[in-house]
């Protein structure tokens, strides 16, 4: 299998080094994308949009994602991911300045569209790092790097309440400056990433000349991936327009529906390495859904404030659990092609996910369209059984 960094393996500091960059890409990714999933109320306001418009901008960031997620997966396997993340993270930049500066709906596509790009391929590239960190360290971690993505997610979201509390900013009026302020502090993180991020050693698929086969649990770990995919993605995208429209309140105001998500998210993750080695990954994911489920049934039923930030926070908090530890699997079973493969399922699902529902919305209303992450998250608890009880056998052995 491969080595995570050019320097000897066993070395604290780079495994150390490492990590404070790994955690730092899926960092500025959550903010970015946080960021723009909460200006979506703020942004609709400004372009007068309705439900179909938001599901457009989701989708057509959905199928971007897509493209780019293969391209990054077999570019990280082939050259490692080092250089995939970090070209990648530009282009989500440039994509939220779009979005920022669009005075009309088509320049808000076309940035939506932009960030697809960036992201599919950033995705892709930071879990492929985050797994060879892991197994570096054999010991769980990746729980913890999605706590820096769902921490990103909270920054995001918190900094649409900032900009509008001291600027005194309402409506549509947020939208710029938030981008404004995510792109300049992204790009000051990026001379810090770049000199810390680990040279990953490429990832080959032949044996004697011979490629292997995709193991069949792959599959298993993509439909699960589905599932977890759209309910998160959902809560990301939809949590602030949900409890805006629902509870009747301020765009502003509404983005406390994705801070819910994103902080309750963080908690279970901050502990999720820690859950994962005393219960084991199948009985962690397994309560997650129970949890996440039950925060869509309080959504899809309350209509106060305080019962939809609850829900909202079960939801984050169960949907925390399941992503980290579906991946990690992928990729100790499977190597990155294998984690290509499922994060490709996963991401595109939570991108473009969102949009499914918008055109629920559209139809159904925005409580009854909660209906269909919530069955996912049901679906994942049966799902649960392909996940080993114990990480003992799934970490492959490394070359000395």
């Amino acid at each position: 299998m491969t080595k995570i960094i050019s320097e000897p393996a066993g070395s604290r500091l780079d495994t150390r080094a490492a990590v404070i960059a790994v955690a730092g890409l899926f960092a500025i990714n959550g903010m970015l994308l946080g960021g723009y999933g909460g200006s979506l109320p703020a942004l609709r306001s400004r372009l007068e949009l309705d439900a179909a418009g938001i599901a457009i901008m989701l989708f057509v960031a959905g199928g971007a994602a897509i493209i780019t997620m293969q391209l990054g997966g077999r570019l990280a396997d082939r050259f490692s991911a080092r250089p995939v993340a970090l070209f990648a993270l530009p282009i989500i930049i440039v994509g939220c300045l779009l979005v920022g500066f669009a005075p009309v709906y088509g320049l808000a596509v076309a940035g939506a569209i932009v960030i697809g790009f960036g992201n599919g391929a950033m995705d892709v590239a930071m879990n492929a790092l985050g797994v060879q960190v892991e197994r570096a360290r054999r010991q769980p971690i990746m729980s913890r790097f999605h706590a820096f993505f769902s921490i990103g997610n909270f920054v995001g979201a918190g900094l649409i309440l900032a900009i509008s509390g001291v600027f005194g900013l309402g409506g549509g009026t947020v939208v710029l400056p938030l981008m404004i302020t995510m792109a300049v502090i992204a790009v000051v993180s990026v001379p810090i990433l770049v000199r810390l991020t680990p040279r990953a050693m490429p990832v080959h698929h032949t044996v004697d000349g011979v490629r292997n086969k995709i193991p069949a649990i792959a599959w298993l770990l993509g439909l699960m991936a589905i599932g977890y995919g759209l309910a998160e993605g959902t809560a990301v995208d939809w949590a602030s327009i949900h409890v805006t429209d629902v509870a009747r309140v301020d765009p502003a105001v509404g983005a406390i529906g994705l801070i819910a998500v994103s902080a309750f998210m963080t908690l279970i993750r901050l502990l999720g390495d820690r859950l994962v080695l005393r219960f084991g990954r199948r009985a962690v994911v397994r309560f997650g859904g129970v949890c996440a489920a039950a925060g869509y049934l309080i959504v899809i039923i309350a209509t106060p404030l305080p019962l939809l930030v609850i829900g909202w926070s079960l939801v984050g908090f169960g949907v925390g659990m399941i992503a980290p530890q579906v991946y990690a699997v992928a990729g100790h079973l499977g190597g990155g092609r294998v984690l290509a493969l499922v994060v490709t399922f996963g991401y595109a699902t939570f991108l473009m996910g969102p949009a499914i529902t918008g055109f629920l919305v559209a139809h159904l209303g925005i409580q009854h369209a909660m209906v269909l992450p919530g069955a996912l998250c049901l679906i994942i608890i049966g799902l649960a059984a392909v996940l080993p009880k114990t990480d003992e056998g799934i970490h492959p052995r490394q070359e000395s």
